[in-house]
């Protein structure tokens, strides 16, 4: 690994300090706002009757719109910064999160899961390019692993909220699940107006780090950067087209699945697996996959980070998700099942941060953030796709596991298609880039 100046490395440490907890809390409450779904499920079905087809529909219907909405909005972030366009979708998504609680039938839900898509579109992409602003390739891994925290923290802090907050039921003439979408989103819009007044665009507005730090920094940026244009594409539509991007799309089209066909059954499988409704133990138990997650988040991308090595961590990864993925229904030991929980959320968190350094260190300039947003746009479509299929699989062949089974097939897939990288030239680049950034 090649010397990094001393002011750079403390400049980077300064950045991280600075900028990774706040990303993180944003990260806590977007994922939290789009799968709460998940814990109002039961009580939302029994009072509104709505189907587990159509509950299944509106669940993933969000991806459709966030879908659509990436691209223009990553591009209107690289173009007004991200100080105006994060508080923006924060304030946004959260109070149509918030009236989520006026959902009494199928339509309402559909409108405001695909108004909630479109709100937030451009969040994760938009924090993606954000990062590689301040983080040189070389750095980017840890960076992305801790703002990956998110989804950990998201369930370990925010399953217990969402269980205790079901059981308000009645209070104020309202249902349980009236009262997790109210705070919950008005959280979000909260911390959304704060966003406005603390997060720089780039190095040079911030008033917290000193001439020398940026000017070390932003050398080390704009190396990596030049190294970027020399190999990958240039502009937004070069982006777009790109068949190399397009494979990322579809190897985080199958992450995304992964992720989404677990998350949004997950409170109820763990009810399952206890024999009880799901409250506030309920929330208390299925945090313990995402302690899991998290400690495998933040040792698996520094490991990754040492190494330089990228493809046979995210392969080896997501072939642990699979099994995890299979072995939570094969077994029929409540406890075993959990843990096959534990190592399947392990893994498709996990791997996100460090399947991000790979697009991230081909992609620069404009066309990164046309890049990632198409990558996040396309891969999301995944998060539709998953509960879908999962719900198709069960009914065809009569079987509550077999969509499990299905989603652990496709997520070995992905492992084959990134295990499959070096064959389609992808990596070089990548490694000449962070070479450059140090």
């Amino acid at each position: 690994m090649p010397t990094i100046s001393p002011t750079l490395a403390a400049t980077i440490d300064k950045v991280t300090k600075r900028l990774l907890p706040f990303l993180l809390l944003m990260y806590v409450l977007a994922f939290l706002d789009r799968a709460n779904v998940g814990f109002a499920k039961k009580a939302f079905q029994a009072d509104t009757g709505i189907s587990d087809a159509a509950f299944a529909l509106g669940a993933s219907i969000f991806f459709l719109g966030y879908a659509l909405f990436e691209v223009p909005s990553n591009l209107i972030m690289h173009r007004v910064g991200a100080k105006i366009w994060m508080a923006r979708i924060m304030i946004t998504w959260g109070l149509i999160s918030a009236a989520m609680m006026f959902a009494h039938n199928e339509i309402t839900f559909y409108v405001l899961r695909v108004l909630l898509g479109i709100a937030e579109a451009g969040f994760f992409p938009g924090v993606i390019l954000y990062l590689t602003y301040w983080f040189p390739s070389f750095a980017r891994g840890r960076a992305m692993g801790l703002f990956y925290f998110g989804a950990p923290l998201a369930f370990i802090f925010g399953s217990p909220l969402s269980g205790l907050l079901l059981e308000f039921q009645g209070l104020g003439g309202l249902h349980g699940w009236q009262w997790m979408f109210l705070i919950e989103g008005l959280l979000a819009s909260i911390v959304g107006v704060f966003a406005y007044f603390y997060l720089d665009n780039k190095p040079k507005d911030a008033k917290w780090l000193s001439g020398e730090e940026k000017a070390v920094l932003d050398q080390a940026l704009a190396n990596e950067d030049n190294a970027k244009q020399a190999h990958g594409p240039r502009g937004t539509l070069a982006a777009l087209k790109n068949g190399r991007v397009l494979y990322f799309s579809l190897i985080y089209l199958i992450i995304q699945m992964s992720v989404y066909g677990v998350v949004f059954y997950l409170p109820s499988q763990v009810a399952g697996l206890l024999g009880t409704n799901i409250g506030f133990t309920v929330g208390l138990v299925t945090a313990i996959p995402w302690i899991c997650a998290m400690v495998a988040t933040y040792f698996l991308p520094r490991w990754s980070d040492r190494t330089g090595e990228r493809r046979l961590f995210a392969g080896g990864i997501l072939v642990v998700c699979a099994i995890g993925i299979a072995a939570s229904v094969a077994s029929n030991s409540p406890a075993l099942s959990l843990i096959a929980l534990c190592f399947a959320a392990a893994g498709f968190i996990s791997v996100q941060p460090i399947f991000w350094t790979l697009p991230t260190g081909y992609l620069g300039g404009v066309a990164a953030a046309g890049g990632i947003a198409l990558i996040n746009s396309l891969g999301n479509v995944g998060g539709f796709i998953a509960p879908n299929v999962k719900t198709w699989a069960e009914a065809t062949f009569a079987s509550t596991s077999a969509g499990l089974y299905l989603l652990a097939i496709t997520t070995l897939i992905g492992a084959v298609l990134i295990f499959a990288l070096a064959a389609v030239g992808i990596g070089r680049e990548t490694r000449a880039a962070e070479a450059s950034g140090r």
